[in-house]
């Protein structure tokens, strides 16, 4: 492989490994909290939201970091979705897969 190539192809492989794609909150997104299960005891359970996004890149795991915030993207998105203003996490991410505890917590309806 000439120099070209490999600098072409190092540049492409790092782009990918630090998931050059995001997730874009939405407006509503943006006002969703991540509380722990402790801090959500006065909070109306609404539902649960699964969030998945690919765990590896050109067959390379990618870092937990990019997954861990796309993840979370994705949850406080669906939250606002379904009327939610706070996520739990509930499960690690496994596989690029993580499934969160949608919440009311302010004013939440009887």
């Amino acid at each position: 492989m000439n120099s070209k190539h490999y600098l072409f192809a190092l540049t492409v492989g790092s782009l990918l490994m630090t998931g050059c794609v995001s997730v874009k909150l939405s407006e509503g997104g943006e006002k969703v909290r991540i509380l722990a299960p402790d801090e959500v005891s006065s909070c109306k359970m609404l539902g649960k939201s699964h969030a998945s996004v690919k765990a590896k890149a050109i067959g390379i795991p990618r870092p937990i970091e990019s997954l861990t915030k796309e993840l979370l993207g994705i949850g406080r998105n669906s939250a606002a979705k379904m009327g939610g203003d706070t996520i739990v996490p509930l499960t690690v991410i496994e596989d690029g897969k993580q499934t969160f505890v949608v919440y009311k917590c302010v004013a939440p309806e009887g």
